[in-house]
């Protein structure tokens, strides 16, 4: 059993995501900044541990991981249109998220990302989605440059209908909807799945069991 520390413990696929890991064996521990919402992470299965992502350094980052064995980025600035927010979290959350882990001496590292960021914008892109794609894109990139055990999950546009359990997975996959149960239930899967490290995957629903989607993107199909 490992230890999962998810990072925006909180967050709309996170609150997906600790149900498929605690059936798959391990222990999620949801990282939040507001103590009301333990009740209903415990009531998921998870271990809550307090943490502030944009008011805490790397070194409380490391010691809210303590004991875990992988991190997951799952944090967020939120659908509305505080720019300095998709720095402060998409950005510096996940850059802080790596270096916590490396001080703890966390090797696995799993970020949900988004598709087609780092694609050219378009000059007439609004100032909020310019500022969410730049954050993800140099989340990413930081996260490739560093020695951590690391994969990226890039979903399409996420929407709340119920899991399919059908998807399309790869480094080339195009863009498309897809559940957030569908994108909780395949980072599930990735903590076990080390040949899925050094990869960068887009994730959309398809046609696919998740299970044979995973093998087909290990193999590069």
């Amino acid at each position: 059993m490992s230890h999962v520390a998810v990072v925006g413990g909180h967050g709309q696929v996170a609150r997906l995501l600790h149900e498929p890991l605690v059936a798959a064996g391990h222990q999620p521990v949801a990282l939040v900044r507001n103590e009301a919402h333990r009740g209903e992470l415990e009531g998921l299965g998870a271990e809550v541990r307090m943490l502030d992502v944009e008011q805490q350094d790397a070194a409380a980052f490391a010691a809210a991981f303590e004991g875990c064995q992988v991190v997951v980025f799952a944090a967020g600035g939120g659908p509305d249109g505080n720019i300095e927010r998709k720095r402060t979290v998409d950005l510096e959350g996940s850059l802080k998220s790596i270096e916590g882990a490396r001080l703890a001496g966390i090797r696995r590292f799993i970020q949900i990302s988004a598709i087609g960021v780092d694609a050219p914008l378009p000059e007439d892109t609004g100032d909020v989605w310019r500022a969410y794609v730049e954050a993800k894109r140099d989340a990413d990139a930081a996260l490739r440059a560093s020695d951590l055990a690391w994969t990226i999950l890039r979903p399409g546009r996420l929407t709340d209908d119920p899991a399919t359990g059908l998807v399309e997975l790869g480094e080339h996959v195009e863009r498309g909807d897809v559940t957030r149960a569908d994108v909780a239930a395949v980072v599930a899967r990735l903590v076990d799945e080390d040949l899925s490290v050094g990869h960068q995957w887009n994730l959309v629903g398809g046609d696919t069991g998740l299970d044979d989607a995973l093998a087909r993107a290990v193999r590069g199909d």
